[in-house]
C-alpha cells in the first residue's frame, strides 16, 4: 500500500471515531435512581395526602411528599444509597422501612399497608426504570398556559383532569373505627388520675368532604366498687388543607359516679355526688420558619364534685431543628398533663387511641378540709434529640414542676381520718389523700438502638424529686401530722426497656423495669419533649393479633396490661393504735381487654 492510501484510510478512521463520540455523549451511563409506591389501607383504600418522608444513611431528611390522589408517590434523581423511608397518615400508625438500597439507573417499588397496629412497607419490584415523556414539573408549567392546554388533551394521561377515588366522592370517606371490650388500660398517665374500670370503649372516625376529619369517641361500663353506670364520650373535629392539618378542636364530657362504699362515709346512696367534668380544647401548629414549628393551645375545664371548678390549662411545645445536629425543644403546661400535645408530633398519628386514650383521664379528685380540690401540676421542660445512624439515638431532658393539692392513693386507711380529708377511690377499694403542694426537679437521658425493624432497646438513666416520711410511725389522727411527715428529696433512677414483636405469633410488647431506692416514692413524670417515661418497678403491656371469623372485616387484638407487677415504690407507715397503711403513687395493676378495629 503506497502512502497516499495509507493517509486516505487513516483520515476516515480519524472521521469514524469523530462521528461516534457524539453517539456516546448523548447516551450517558444513568447514576441516580428512583423510588415509587403507592400507599394503601389494611382494607385496600388509597391513602390521599399521607406523608412520605426519604432519609439517608445518617437519618437525615432528604425529600418529602404527600401522596397523590391514587395514593401514590415518586422520588427521582436519587444519588446510590441506602434509604429510609417513614409514611404517617391520620388515624394510621406510622409505617418505617430502613436500608432501601437504591441502585443505578433503577427503580425500586414499594407496597405500603397503614393500619393501626401493624403497618408495614415491602419491596414488590426492582428493574430499569422505565422512560417518562415528560416530568411533572414540566407537566404543570404547561397546564398552566393556555396555548398548551388543547395540546395535552391529546396526550394519554396528561391532559385529563384527576379521577377521584369513589369512595372520597361521597359527604364521608376513609371511615375508621377501634372497638374495645372491658379495656381499662394502662396508659402512662393512668398513676395522675382515678382511672375507671369502664367496660366498653369506642372510637370512630370519618372524612368530611374530604377536608375534614371528624371523631367521635365513648367509654360506657361500671367500675369495680360502683353499682351506677358511668360514661364519657368525646367529639374532635380538625379540617386540613392540601395536605397540611389545620387547627383541632375537641369536646369532652364524662360522668363517674363515686363507689357503692362511699354511702358510709358521704351520706345516704341517694345523695352520693357525681364527678362530671366538661372540657374544651383547642390545639393548633404554626411553622414559624423552616426549623422552628409550634404546638399550642389551651383547655377550659370545668370539674363538678359538690363544687364547681373551672380553670383554663395552656399547653405549648416549641421545637428546633438543627439539622444533623439534632432537635431541641422547649416544652410548657399547666393542669393534667396534656394528651393531645403529647400526640400531636410527627411520630404520633394513632388518633383513634388518643381518644380512648384521653376518655381514661380523670381529674385527680382529693379532700381536704373539707373542700373538694383538684391537683394540678405546672410543668417547665426542655430536651435534646440527637438520632445517630444505624437505628441509635440519644435523648435527655431536664424538667421543673410544681405540683398543687398532690394527691397519693392510701391503702389499708379504713376510718383512720374523717371524710373531710379522705375520698374513696374509683378503681379500688383504697383512699386518696391530699398531701398539699411541693416543687421538684429532675432530668434524664437515655440511648435506644433498633436491633432490627421489630426490636427496640432502650436504656435510660435519670434522677427525680422523691418523696420520703420522716418516721414510720404517726402519734395521732391529725392528717396534718401525716403531711408533716412526708419530705422532699432527690432520687437517682435507671431504666431498661425492650420494645418488639415475637415471631410467629405476631405478639407486640413492651417491658421494662427501673430501679431506684425503694424506701422512697418517686412520681412519675410525664415528658413533653421525650418519648419515654418513668415507671416503678417491673411493667409489661402486650397486644396479640386473635384470628378473626371468616368474611368478618376488621381484625381483633387481645391486650394485657401488667404494672408495677414487684408493688415497689410504697411509703409504709404505722398508725398509734398499729395499723399498717400504705401511700403509692403507682399502685399494682393488672388489667386486659380485648379490641375490635375496622
Amino acid at each position: 500500500m503506497d502512502a497516499k492510501k495509507l493517509w486516505r484510510s487513516a483520515s476516515l478512521l480519524v472521521a469514524l471515531s469523530g462521528l461516534a463520540l457524539p453517539v456516546f455523549a448523548v447516551s450517558p451511563v444513568k447514576l441516580t435512581g428512583s423510588l415509587t409506591g403507592v400507599v394503601r389501607s389494611s382494607t385496600g383504600v388509597p391513602q390521599m395526602g399521607a406523608a412520605v418522608f426519604l432519609y439517608d444513611r445518617y437519618d437525615k431528611l432528604v425529600q418529602k411528599v404527600l401522596t397523590s390522589t391514587g395514593g401514590d408517590f415518586f422520588f427521582d434523581a436519587l444519588n446510590p444509597d441506602l434509604y429510609s423511608l417513614r409514611v404517617s397518615a391520620t388515624s394510621f400508625l406510622p409505617a418505617l422501612k430502613r436500608n432501601i438500597a437504591v441502585q443505578p439507573g433503577m427503580q425500586s417499588v414499594l407496597a405500603i399497608n397503614l393500619a393501626s397496629v401493624l403497618s408495614s412497607i415491602e419491596i414488590v419490584y426492582t428493574g430499569p426504570r422505565r422512560a417518562s415523556l415528560m416530568s411533572d414539573e414540566w407537566k404543570w408549567v404547561l397546564r398552566s398556559s393556555m396555548s398548551t392546554r388543547p395540546v395535552l388533551r391529546v396526550l394519554p394521561g396528561l391532559g385529563d383532569p384527576p379521577v377521584r377515588d369513589s369512595d372520597a366522592s361521597g359527604s364521608f370517606s376513609y371511615t375508621r373505627g377501634l372497638v374495645k371490650v372491658s379495656s381499662g388500660e394502662v396508659t402512662p398517665f393512668t398513676a395522675l388520675s382515678n382511672q375507671p374500670d369502664l367496660g366498653t370503649a369506642f372510637a370512630f372516625a370519618t372524612s368530611l368532604f374530604g377536608a375534614a376529619q371528624l371523631q367521635l369517641s365513648g367509654n360506657i361500663g361500671y367500675a369495680g366498687n360502683s353499682e351506677l353506670p358511668m360514661a364519657g364520650f368525646r367529639t374532635s373535629l380538625s379540617r386540613s388543607e392540601a395536605g397540611v392539618a389545620g387547627p383541632q378542636v375537641k369536646l369532652t364530657m364524662q360522668q363517674v359516679m363515686l363507689p357503692a362504699r362511699a354511702s358510709a362515709v358521704l351520706g345516704s346512696r341517694d345523695n352520693l355526688p357525681a364527678l362530671r367534668t366538661l372540657s374544651a380544647t383547642v390545639m393548633d401548629r404554626a411553622h414559624i420558619t423552616d426549623e422552628i414549628e409550634l404546638d399550642y393551645g389551651a383547655s377550659l375545664d370545668s370539674v363538678t364534685f359538690f363544687d364547681r371548678l373551672n380553670y383554663v390549662s395552656p399547653f405549648a411545645r416549641l421545637g428546633y431543628s438543627l439539622g444533623r445536629d439534632g432537635r431541641l425543644e422547649l416544652g410548657y403546661s399547666s393542669g393534667a398533663p396534656p394528651i393531645d400535645l403529647l400526640h400531636a408530633g410527627r411520630d404520633a398519628d394513632a388518633m383513634l387511641e388518643q381518644d380512648i386514650a384521653a376518655l381514661s383521664l380523670l381529674p385527680r379528685i382529693s379532700m381536704r378540709d373539707g373542700l373538694a380540690r383538684v391537683q394540678r401540676i405546672q410543668n417547665f421542660e426542655v430536651g435534646y434529640s440527637l438520632p445517630l445512624g444505624g437505628g441509635r439515638a440519644v435523648s435527655a431532658g431536664a424538667y421543673r414542676e410544681v405540683i398543687s393539692n398532690a394527691a397519693l392513693t392510701m391503702s389499708g386507711a379504713g376510718d383512720l381520718y374523717d371524710t373531710d380529708n379522705l375520698l374513696p377511690e374509683l378503681s379500688s377499694n383504697s383512699s386518696v389523700f391530699n398531701i398539699g403542694g411541693y416543687t421538684r426537679f429532675g432530668y434524664t437521658a437515655s440511648f435506644s438502638q433498633e436491633i432490627d425493624d421489630e426490636l427496640t432497646v432502650t436504656v435510660a438513666y435519670g434522677s427525680g424529686g422523691a418523696l420520703r416520711t420522716a418516721s414510720d410511725t404517726l402519734a395521732t389522727r391529725n392528717p396534718e401530722e401525716l403531711r408533716d411527715h412526708i419530705r422532699r428529696s432527690q432520687q437517682r433512677w435507671v431504666m431498661a426497656r425492650v420494645k418488639g414483636v415475637i415471631p410467629g405469633s405476631g405478639t407486640r410488647f413492651v417491658t421494662g423495669y427501673q430501679w431506684t431506692d425503694y424506701d422512697s416514692l418517686v412520681p412519675g413524670h410525664v415528658y413533653l419533649t421525650q418519648r419515654i417515661y418513668g415507671e416503678h418497678g417491673w411493667n409489661v403491656r402486650l397486644r396479640q393479633p386473635v384470628p378473626s371469623f371468616p368474611g368478618v372485616p376488621g381484625r381483633l387484638e387481645a391486650t394485657a396490661d401488667l404494672r408495677n407487677l414487684l408493688a415497689q415504690g410504697y411509703l409504709p407507715l404505722t398508725t398509734s393504735d398499729g395499723r399498717r397503711i400504705l401511700l403509692t403513687h403507682s399502685p399494682r395493676a393488672v388489667r386486659g381487654g380485648l379490641s375490635f378495629i375496622f
